[in-house]
C-alpha cells in the first residue's frame, strides 16, 4: 500500500474529497467538454479520450508526488461535482490548489468550501510553505475564489503564452479562522 502526504480522503459540510475512481472520469467530462470551462486552463473542450486520460492523471498525480487532486463527490447525492486538491505539474513555479467545477455547480460555494479544506491538509503536510494558485490573470472567477479563501496576489509572470498570476494561500493560523 502506498503511503501519502495527505490523507486519500476528507470532508467538509457538504462534500466528500476523495481520490478518482475510473468512473469518474464521465463526470469530469462534462467540466473537461465545455469551452468556457477549459478556457483560462486548457485553451480548447476536450474529447471523452482527452477528458479520461486527464482523469487518469489527475489520479497518477497522487503516485508520482505523495499528493493530489480530490474528486468532489457531494454528500447529498453523491455526484461528482469536479476537482480540487494540490497539483505541482513539472512546469508550475509551485505547488498549487487548483480547483475545476462542473459548469452547473459553479458560483454554489463549493470550490471555496474544498479549497479550505486543502489549505488545512496542505498546512499540516507541508508547514511553513502555503501553497499557491496559479491562475491565468483574465479568469476572473476562479480569482474570486482564490480571493475568497484568503489567498493574496504575489506576483505575475508569462506561462504558455499568456499572463499568469500567483496567489498565495494563507499560513495555517490564517487558513483555520477563513
Amino acid at each position: 500500500m502506498t503511503s501519502f502526504l495527505i490523507p486519500e480522503r476528507a470532508e467538509s459540510a457538504r462534500l466528500i474529497l476523495r481520490m478518482f475512481r475510473e468512473d469518474d472520469w464521465q463526470a469530469m467530462h462534462a467540466h473537461y467538454a465545455d469551452p468556457e470551462s477549459t478556457r483560462y486552463t486548457l485553451g480548447r473542450s476536450l474529447s471523452e479520450g482527452e477528458s479520461w486520460r486527464l482523469t487518469a492523471t489527475l489520479a497518477g498525480h497522487w503516485l508520482l508526488r505523495g499528493y493530489g487532486p480530490y474528486a468532489l463527490e457531494a454528500k447529498a447525492d453523491g455526484r461528482v461535482l469536479g476537482t480540487v486538491g494540490l497539483w505541482h505539474p513539472v512546469d508550475f513555479p509551485e505547488r498549487e490548489i487548483k480547483w475545476a467545477l462542473h459548469p452547473a455547480v459553479r458560483g454554489l460555494g463549493y470550490a471555496s468550501e474544498a479549497a479550505r479544506v486543502v489549505q488545512r491538509l496542505a498546512a499540516a503536510a507541508f508547514p511553513g510553505l502555503p501553497p499557491i494558485s496559479f491562475i491565468d490573470r483574465d479568469n476572473a472567477a476562479s480569482i474570486r475564489v482564490a480571493t475568497s479563501v484568503g489567498a493574496c496576489l504575489e506576483s505575475e509572470t508569462d506561462f504558455r503564452g499568456r499572463r499568469f498570476q500567483v496567489f498565495r494561500h494563507p499560513p495555517m493560523d490564517a487558513a483555520v479562522h477563513q
